[in-house]
């Protein structure tokens, strides 16, 4: 969001800590001179819309749907400014396939929210569920769980002990070209089985012996049909490989895409010459005889995801591996990296002792207040481009920024009770505002330009709507960052210098206080062309902070 503010406040911010204040919803702490800046997508349950808030936790811009419908769960913008949305009935009563996380539909829609394409897959047989991951071809991946009847996974090797729903619901992948509408590559889980109950079943051998392969009698869910519960899925385009959280088996798993539907059914094909094996897992080495209890890492993680998601398409960490790890404690949550050793000349990741690699986390956070980060279920992180890192608890649907330093310097509770807006002043209960994830977009995304984004209200009711203009005006400008301007009055070309490599934003102004422009530099130093100025007196800001006269003739 764009603010005018009035020249007298450009040159009398004062130094102030951050501001608090007794807000329940809504927007609860901002530091805007150490929070990333940008617009924060959400798609709480309970609900149909999708929300784009700005930092001071206004709607800038909503995609409404009909009441009949529920997240399914994830949206997410892309890169040509359409909104990809998962969604389901609201209604789920007499649904032969239903656990938590059920969804059904992906819809593509525009900026404006006009339709462009549904594909749905939701009946007795297979049903999407969770997430999706568009990827740079303007194809989707989706989750969809299969139903398989009591005697095919008897035949394929399950413990009848653990059909205590006489049926198994196994997940696969499948890959969408919305153009062509239609399934272009598939993987299924079903297809890399291994057990060692019935010698004269299928998959039968020895578990430890086949890490690639998934025990079909590791005990996860009480033996329900929701067996896998697999609740995200991620694509590394520079790796060609795809990433799904398994929660009940409390490991994160890689799957080859350099091969074809065909090779992904079976054991040989692709770059790594390993079909649909598993390329990698993570998390929890008892879950392939390989380990104890003691060994397990991974507790019933979600949103895991290679680091640089969302940000400008690429991945330029593309081997760091992020995510939510939910029970790690009995009363709080943490959030880890695991940065696993990858071969590209044997297209393989590294093992020790039968046991895929590292052997333990490059970075762990706890919240300060560790209680206030604990989740059960959903929840997500990301990694932002100044350091930050953005984390969402999602049964609390409470959502932070932190600093490396572990400041918290920006907070939001999703300001929903059952998917109705709260009054300011209530105090949440869980699972009163899920919030299945929020992403954060830069501020300068191509996507954004020209768009409105001009502040639309609030979710919540009474908002306290006073609060962040408080914020906003109490900035500290002692920090001067050494910024010069020459020459100075400019005509033609500006220069810009100031002290710092990392990425900064410079703001213009006119006399009036109205932003006449803003742009993202790193360096130190940037070369503007004014010439196209009017003559006048102008400010530059520097992050929100120091402001310097600029004179433009002719």
């Amino acid at each position: 969001m764009i603010r005018t503010l009035p020249l007298a406040i450009l040159f009398f911010f004062f130094l102030k800590a951050p501001i608090t204040a007794q807000n329940t919803v809504g927007l609860l702490s901002y530091n805007p001179m150490k929070s990333f800046d940008g617009y924060n997508l959400i798609y709480p349950h309970n609900q149909p819309n999708v929300f784009l808030l700005n930092n001071c936790g206004e709607i800038v811009h909503v995609w409404e749907d009909s009441t009949d419908f529920r997240p399914g769960n994830t949206a997410y913008i892309l890169d040509n400014g359409n909104l990809v949305k998962t969604k389901r009935p609201a209604s789920v009563a007499g649904n032969p396939i239903w656990a938590g996380g059920g969804g059904g539909m992906v819809e593509l829609r525009t900026w404006d929210n006009d339709l462009i394409w549904q594909f749905e897959l939701n009946d007795s047989m297979d049903r999407l569920h969770h997430d999706i991951a568009p990827m740079p071809n303007g194809n989707i991946l989706m989750i969809s769980w299969e139903l398989k009847t009591e005697a095919e996974a008897i035949q394929a090797g399950r413990d009848t002990a653990l059909l205590t729903q006489d049926k198994l619901w196994p997940d696969y992948i499948i890959e969408i070209d919305p153009v062509l509408d239609s399934i272009v590559w598939k993987w299924h889980a079903w297809d890399h089985l291994i057990q060692d109950y019935d010698a004269t079943k299928e998959n039968y051998g020895v578990v430890a012996d086949h890490p690639e392969l998934i025990n079909l009698n590791y005990v996860t869910n009480g033996g329900g049909a929701d067996w896998m519960h697999t609740n995200s899925i991620d694509y590394n385009a520079e790796l060609r490989q795809i990433m799904i959280s398994v929660p009940t088996f409390h490991e994160i798993w890689v799957i080859d895409h350099t091969t074809t539907t065909e090779e992904a059914a079976g054991h040989v094909g692709g770059f790594g010459n390993r079909g649909g094996d598993l390329l990698y897992r993570w998390g929890n080495p008892a879950a392939y005889d390989s380990g104890t209890e003691d060994d397990q890492q991974h507790f019933y993680q979600h949103d895991a995801h290679w680091a640089g998601r969302f940000l400008d398409g690429s991945h330029p960490e593309f081997g760091n591996i992020v995510v939510f790890n939910n029970r790690v404690g009995a009363d709080f949550s943490t959030v880890n990296i695991i940065v696993p050793p990858w071969d590209m000349y044997d297209w393989s990741y590294e093992m020790d002792a039968g046991v895929f690699l590292p052997t333990d986390f490059s970075w762990t956070f706890t919240h300060p207040e560790p209680t206030l980060m604990h989740s059960t279920g959903l929840s997500s992180v990301q990694l932002l481009p100044n350091g930050n890192t953005l984390i969402d608890v999602g049964r609390w649907g409470y959502s932070f920024e932190v600093t490396p330093n572990d400041e918290i310097v920006w907070e939001y509770k999703t300001p929903l009770v059952g998917g109705n807006p709260a009054n300011q002043g209530d105090t949440l209960a869980i699972n009163n505002n899920l919030t299945f994830r929020m992403d954060r977009y830069p501020v300068d995304y191509d996507v954004f330009t020209g768009k409105d984004l001009s502040p639309k209200g609030y979710i919540e009711n009474n908002p306290d709507t006073l609060f962040c203009d408080e914020i906003l005006s109490t900035i500290d400008l002692n920090h001067d960052y050494k910024l010069k301007l020459y020459p100075n009055p400019a005509n033609n070309v500006l220069v810009v210098e100031w002290d710092g490599m990392d990425r900064t934003e410079f703001e213009f102004f006119d006399v009036m206080g109205r932003q006449i422009g803003k742009i993202y530099a790193y360096g130190g130093r940037k070369y503007l062309d004014v010439s196209n100025w009017d003559a006048g007196l102008y400010f530059v800001r520097i992050n929100k902070a120091a402001v310097k006269k600029l004179v433009i003739t002719r």
